[in-house]
């Protein structure tokens, strides 16, 4: 690896940028001269760590890929030329680089910049993304429309080695390779995953495999040995072993791809003289980088996982104010699922814990260490993870998906047709489940609760508080077909978690407060501010547990008692826990006005949790606004229909 400047604290105050100062696009970056990039690139770490000191956010990606984004937007006419990225978390130098440096202190937060690339944001996003593993595919959509268009313009996919792990990447690789699109896919490699052979000699031959000079030589080759078969396989195989020697690339040569690499990915003169060549080839390319996450700061470099993300860096008082008596830290829902599934592996040797690389977000480091024998992390392999699962439950296992909401979506497929269709014995828990503040839409648990609930076989629960959580864990595990619990991400309300475990009665909701007029009918962690607007509205509230089986016989009660139902979920309105309530009722013939309230019909943006449920008017004065003008309308109906 090439030396970078290391910096061993965040900067507190705005770093000097001169350079840096004078580049607001892509178009002014190339007017630089290749000698003043390192000195770009020095400034950019310096402001990437500073802004993100500021704001907290999204840290080590970034950091990982700063040359490899200068030489790009150096090399490439962007954003004329496609430049796709994966996931999207190491894009902030992109957005530094794109005439978005002076809006980076709004990232995350409520009408600021989005953490990941959107295309409503900037021309220079030219792919909205989130989820892992669509780069290659989006990118190829790009160059098939190019080729369409007759444009000359380039495609360019960036992919983690830990994307790669996907089907999708693959299927993406093989529909590229197969048409021989224009098309350059770069790995970058930031765990060393694939290859170790970094240095001088790979340097070399990366140059001069991806030069004119040699693709020349090897396509002219080609051509003057078609008229001899037995030549023809020989030179083929030459090239192969000689390639076989000096990268790992056999695998992509394989699916069509001239491999380049694996080359040092903070060495900026070599990316670009590399990526140079490379612009001048057709067909579909691939370059293997190899970077370091959180490359530039020693405690990112330490800890990667730790550093992938970081919270905003708060100023020292002058004054050091008294310290406070250490308040007991609540648990995370993450963390009553880890608890709970470490304990019942202890019970019953049955139980089996798989994760779509979500192993530090579900909680799961602690079962893995304790039942390594019981423990699987798929890697991103989303719907491998639920058949992996379903076979498992074929020869008598108990496995447990740990997967977050927006994910699941990714395995749905598998989810109705190797699990529910087939009554197999799987526990999903749903992390992330409803809004999740400042990563925003593509990682918002939105709709779980709308496309789970229509599956035959399946229970669905969700839990108020932690220790619903834990107990419905246990439900869900005891009931003897697919199963899922859905909790949101973060901390609850501080409920006393029951160390006993006890299975509770399938469907079966509670009553926990008593009123007249309106009867509120929670479903998830919504129910404290629910009781804080009954407490203005003398309202019932009922805590209904499960989306599926509904308690019926609750809902009876409170529609033949009360004048308004409310249906309250932190999940899409349409579809959702409350549209079961209104469908049962229609069935039973059971005519009476009922207010759903939940997630509007379009997607939420990024910011504090806080102030989206407030957006959406699901905090506890937006209910009781809800609510009574409802019942004000419902008033002045009758007083309508009074009139003579």
């Amino acid at each position: 690896m090439q030396d970078t400047y290391i910096f061993k604290e965040i900067p507190v105050q705005q770093p000097n940028t001169p350079l840096l100062d004078q580049v607001n696009s892509p178009a002014e970056l190339r007017l630089l001269s290749n000698d003043r990039l390192p000195q770009l690139a020095r400034e950019l770490r310096a402001y990437l760590l500073w802004s993100v000191g500021q704001t907290g956010g999204h840290f080590g990606a970034g950091l990982g890929v700063l040359e490899l984004t200068v030489a790009l937007h150096y090399v490439f006419n962007t954003p004329e030329d496609r430049l796709v990225w994966d996931v999207g978390h190491q894009a902030y130098p992109h957005k530094i680089l794109t005439g978005r440096r002076d809006r980076m202190s709004s990232i995350r937060k409520q009408g600021g910049l989005a953490g990941f690339p959107k295309r409503a944001e900037s021309h220079y996003d030219t792919f909205g993304v989130g989820h892992s593993s669509t780069s290659i595919s989006a990118a190829l959509g790009m160059a098939i429309a190019s080729r369409m268009q007759q444009a000359a313009r380039k495609s360019i996919a960036v992919i983690g080695d830990g994307a790669m792990t996907a089907g999708m990447a693959f299927e993406a690789l093989n529909h590229a390779g197969h048409i021989r699109a224009d098309l350059l896919v770069i790995l970058n490699d930031n765990d060393m995953s694939i290859s170790h052979n970094v240095g001088g000699l790979s340097n070399y031959f990366a140059k001069l495999l991806a030069s004119r000079t040699y693709n020349q030589v090897r396509d002219g080759s080609k051509r003057v040995l078609q008229a001899a078969p037995n030549l023809m396989a020989f030179a083929r195989k030459t090239e192969e072993h000689f390639k076989g020697m000096i990268s790992p690339g056999t695998l992509f040569e394989e699916l069509g791809f001239n491999y380049i690499g694996p080359i040092d990915g903070h060495d900026l003169p070599l990316l670009v003289e590399t990526l140079e060549n490379i612009r001048e080839l057709d067909g579909p390319q691939f370059l293997h980088v190899v970077t370091k996450k959180g490359k530039g700061f020693a405690q990112a470099e330490a800890d990667p996982v730790g550093y992938h993300a970081i919270n905003k860096i708060e100023p020292v008082p002058p004054v050091k104010p008294a310290p406070e008596a250490a308040k007991p830290k609540k648990p995370k829902y993450a963390n009553i699922f880890g608890q709970w599934l470490c304990d019942i592996a202890e019970q019953d040797e049955r139980v089996v814990g798989i994760t779509p690389a979500m192993s530090e977000g579900s909680d799961l480091m602690a079962f893995s260490q304790r039942f390594p024998d019981r423990y699987f992390d798929v890697a991103i392999a989303e719907q491998h993870s639920v058949t992996l699962a379903a076979g498992l439950a074929c020869d008598g296992a108990k496995p447990v998906v740990a997967i977050y909401s927006t994910f699941l979506q990714r395995a749905y497929d598998q989810l109705i047709h190797d699990v529910a269709i087939q009554n197999l014995d799987v526990l999903f828990a749903i992390d992330r489940a409803g809004l999740v503040g400042e990563d925003g839409p593509t990682h918002a648990g939105a709709f779980d609760l709308s496309y789970l609930r229509c599956i035959p076989n399946l229970v669905v629960m969700c839990p108020s508080d932690e220790n619903e959580t834990r107990q419905l864990l246990q439900t869900g595990l005891l009931y003897e077909g697919p199963a899922a619990v859905r909790y949101p991400r973060g901390t609850g309300p501080g409920a006393i978690v029951e160390q006993r475990l006890t299975a509770m009665t399938i469907g079966k909701g509670r009553k926990i407060r008593d009123g007249t007029g309106v009867a509120i009918l929670n479903f998830g962690t919504l129910l404290a501010p629910a009781l804080e607007a009954a407490e203005s509205l003398g309202a019932t509230v009922a805590d209904m547990r499960f989306a599926k089986p509904l308690d019926q016989a609750l809902i009876l009660e409170l529609a033949n008692k009360h004048e308004l139902l409310v249906t309250l979920e932190e999940n899409a309105i349409a579809g959702g826990a409350g549209s079961a309530v209104s469908e049962f009722l229609n069935s039973q013939g059971v005519v009476i006005p009922i207010l759903n309230l939940g997630l509007p019909d379009r997607f939420i943006d990024h910011g504090k949790h806080a102030e989206l449920l407030a957006d959406c008017g699901l905090d506890s004065a937006g209910m009781l606004a809800s609510i009574r003008q409802r019942t004000e309308r419902m008033r002045k109906h009758e007083s309508l229909k009074a009139l003579p």
